[in-house]
């Protein structure tokens, strides 16, 4: 094989120049300096080309060679990617760590799946069989939740000539040989190789038409995010962006969770890889990385291998897509990414854009965000990827290029309020500024499996809680005693939503998960309770009255009181709001009398 070479000109950061570079293709991984540094061709012209470098650049130097691979940056897919900790180039960092304690030392290579343990195979195809691509051919057990489907690459087709009998195999070894159409022998093995920034793919786009349950009232009732959507938790520092994608990651009903650290802050990542090994899984009560992949690529990393880490997350996101899995993906956070495209633009010597973006910042965003979807795979089966990306807007300016162009491509818009955090009000999603674009997508299976009129009382509260803080200005200026009963009525029940519904204990048995069933209880005894309160209201019984404090204590602790399989007790507490109201509406009805008479 001839190997072109040729040889760096100038070294910027991660940013180096090549001449010689005839017969180098855009995109294609290249190996520079002694060391074998990985990079990317993401400019060519004549025979100059630009590189962007993915490790530590230092030591490179004029003169040194740069060899082509001939193949684009792509991902080793199969068994042993689930439950493992990869950098933003999908190198295992347990397996680096063991190589070298402390640091990622640079001209490593490009290791990635472990090639020499062997796994439990079972193949499902037989000799003289017709396989397309797509095809499952076989199964891995990769974990106790994970059955790993073994499948014939997208674009590879033939009949099979060869099949290994079940047994233990390495990725490496030769599972079944297929004879191509063009009379060509294709061996199929367990690992398939794919470019990252190339999506996989599918037979069909499907019409989203389930929810992701989270278990999180404020977004399942109020804002949901549909499976196979896009959403965005934008906030400033300090409002719990992580925290309510760590309560995604556990309590979200996806099949496979993939967890992006994109530039964030080391302490903050060792949280997340001390944390989520011991966290066990609500459905299958076994740890949570047996259906958790990890990508790490903190603050202090290369900012070439920042960019990557997105599309390497979305590539394995897209892999698993395709055996027929609901894949969810949490990218944290995408401003850390903007900001690595905005480094590496500037040492292209690009033309900025707002704020010193470059300007394909909304194609890239959209590129990203259009690999989400509900897909029928090449397989036939139902699959897909829920993309939720947090966005680090700098001094929470939601005006800035990166969170103004997230929420052109996103059909969640979960916003999170400094103010409410400080509160200590979590999760401290904006019932004011966030929206969710899934409501008419997402109303037949709320309506078919959650209650016919679930919607109606969503409508009807969010309408309170927009009442609530306009009539919050005028509380402001001249106090609460001035409004009318009916208009402090609002008031009263606006806090007990947000105090008793949309406030959760993510630390709390009973309150860190709940499912729909007892959401809507909740949602519609509070919706009860306000509307026999009115009415009492407009029969002119005092607001003080109407608002009975141990009767408000009752619902507020609800989610507490109330275990998530105990749904018969909120018949009690209809039954104490019932019993409250007639009472109080037959003494105030005589009383009225009295006065007649």
């Amino acid at each position: 094989m001839n190997i072109k070479k040729g040889r760096i000109s100038m070294v910027n950061g991660p940013v180096i120049k090549g001449t010689g570079m005839k017969g180098f293709q855009m995109r294609e991984m290249v190996l520079a300096g002694p060391r074998r540094l990985i990079g990317e061709v993401v400019s060519i012209e004549g025979e100059s080309a630009t590189i962007q470098v993915y490790e530590e650049s230092e030591g490179l130097k004029a003169g040194q060679d740069i060899l082509s691979t001939g193949k684009p940056l792509s991902l080793k897919l199969g068994p042993g990617i689930i439950g493992n900790i990869f950098d933003g180039i999908q190198r295992p960092l347990k397996s680096i760590h063991e190589m070298s304690p402390g640091f990622l030392p640079a001209g490593i290579g490009l290791i990635s799946l472990d090639e020499e343990r062997e796994w439990e195979t079972k193949l499902t195809v037989s000799e003289g069989q017709y396989l397309t691509q797509g095809q499952v051919f076989g199964e891995v057990q990769e974990t106790a939740s994970i059955l790993h489907k073994l499948m014939v690459p997208p674009g590879i087709e033939g009949k099979v000539e060869y099949t290994a009998p079940d047994g233990s195999y390495n990725i490496s070894q030769v599972l079944v040989r297929l004879r191509k159409p063009d009379g060509e022998l294709h061996e199929l093995k367990m690992v398939q190789e794919w470019p990252v920034r190339i999506p996989r793919p599918v037979k069909e786009r499907q019409p989203l038409q389930k929810p992701l349950i989270t278990g999180q009232r404020i977004l399942d009732m109020f804002f949901p995010i549909a499976k196979g959507g896009t959403a965005a938790i934008p906030g400033g520092f300090g409002t719990g962006k992580t925290m309510l994608q760590h309560q995604l990651a556990k309590w979200s009903d996806a099949d496979i969770i993939i967890y992006v650290g994109c530039g964030e802050r080391g302490n903050e990542m060792t949280e997340v890889l001390e944390d989520f090994p011991k966290l066990i899984d609500p459905r299958t009560k076994r740890s949570l990385m047996e259906r958790t992949v990890l990508i790490a690529n903190t603050s202090n990393m290369p900012v070439a291998a920042r960019e990557a880490s997105i599309y390497t997350g979305i590539t394995l996101a897209e892999y698993y897509r395709d055996m027929g899995y609901h894949v969810a993906i949490m990218a944290d956070s995408t401003s850390r990414w903007a900001e690595a495209l905005r480094e590496i633009s500037g040492r292209l010597e690009e033309m900025p854009a707002e704020e010193g973006y470059p300007a394909y910042l909304p194609s890239r965003l959209a590129g990203f965000y259009e690999r989400a979807g509900a897909v029928e795979t090449l397989s036939g089966q139902e699959g897909s990827i829920t993309i939720i990306g947090a966005v680090s807007p700098p001094g929470g300016d939601f005006s800035e290029p990166v969170t103004q162009n997230t929420k052109r491509f996103v059909g969640a818009f979960l916003a999170l309020d400094r103010s409410l955090a400080y509160a200590r009000h979590f999760p401290a999603v904006s019932w004011l500024s966030s929206y969710t674009g899934y409501i008419d997508h997402l109303a037949d299976w709320y309506s078919d499996n959650v209650a016919h009129d679930a919607f109606a009382i969503r409508t009807r509260m969010l309408k309170l809680l927009h009442e609530e803080t306009k009539l919050m200005e005028i509380v402001k200026l001249v106090g609460e005693d001035v409004l009318p009963d009916d208009q402090r009525w609002i008031l009263e029940v606006a806090r007990l939503i947000k105090n008793g519904f949309m406030s959760q204990n993510a630390y709390h048995n009973e309150d860190a998960y709940v499912p729909l069933s007892k959401q809507y209880r909740m949602i519609s005894i509070i919706d009860y309770l306000y509307h026999r309160g009115m009415q009492a209201v407009k029969k002119g019984i005092p607001v003080s009255v109407v608002r009975n404090g141990e009767l408000f204590e009752k619902l507020f602790r609800m989610k507490y009181n109330i275990p998530n399989d105990r749904l018969e007790l909120f018949d009690g507490l209809e039954r104490d709001i019932d019993s409250f109201y007639d009472n109080l509406e037959n003494k105030y009805s005589d009383d009225f009398e009295k006065v007649k008479q």
